[in-house]
């Protein structure tokens, strides 16, 4: 893009594992016309979706517990109550969320809603997510769920009132963003009376 703010000078593989970690050194023109240089090493580990199923009768959310190693590393529990997410691999994004409700949740959605796609951490990663929500039924329940063993998955399914979810997220025992966004959406909506 020749009007664009950036010139790329030079990108460092600084690491290929899960994820890439790519260091890159550029040249920014601002607004004012001036030129700095930047260095900033940005995370690529793919795209994903996220799915908050919920019962309007009942008022209820289904959500998850497990552990993630970034909130045990930081000093936080590291067991986080989050909605069912996972990562795009070959998949769109609603084969995606279907798929990981079903796996994780042990539900079979009928009618899912895309609401949003985000970016959750531009400064630094280049993950995009698609937010989903879905009405849902004792009816959808086709398992246990709690994940793939084999995948290291060790996923406790959580059924709890909107409100009681809500209360968590003041309490800060639900801190993860895009659960929260997503509770919050549902109640801006009055999807759960």
């Amino acid at each position: 893009m020749s009007d664009s703010p950036v010139r790329m000078k030079s990108v460092e593989l600084l690491s290929d594992n899960w994820g890439t970690l790519k260091k890159y050194s550029y040249d920014f023109v601002r607004r004012d016309g001036q030129t700095e240089p930047h260095t900033r090493e940005i995370y690529d580990r793919g795209n994903g979706a996220v799915v908050l199923p919920y019962d309007p009768t009942r008022g209820t959310v289904l959500l998850t517990r497990q552990f993630r190693l970034p909130a045990h590393v930081t000093g936080h529990d590291p067991m986080l109550i989050e909605a069912c997410a996972g990562l795009l691999d070959d998949n769109d994004a609603e084969t995606t969320a279907r798929k990981e409700t079903e796996e994780e949740l042990g539900y079979r959605l009928q009618h899912i809603e895309r609401v949003f796609d985000v970016f959750m951490s531009p400064g630094s990663v280049t993950e995009r997510l698609v937010f989903f929500i879905a009405a849902y039924d004792a009816a959808d329940r086709i398992s246990d769920g709690g994940g793939h063993a084999g995948e290291g998955e060790d996923i406790e399914v959580l059924e709890m009132t909107l409100d009681e979810a809500l209360v968590m997220v003041e309490e800060h025992r639900i801190v993860d963003a895009k659960t929260v966004m997503l509770l919050q959406h549902v109640k801006l909506k009055g999807l759960i009376a």
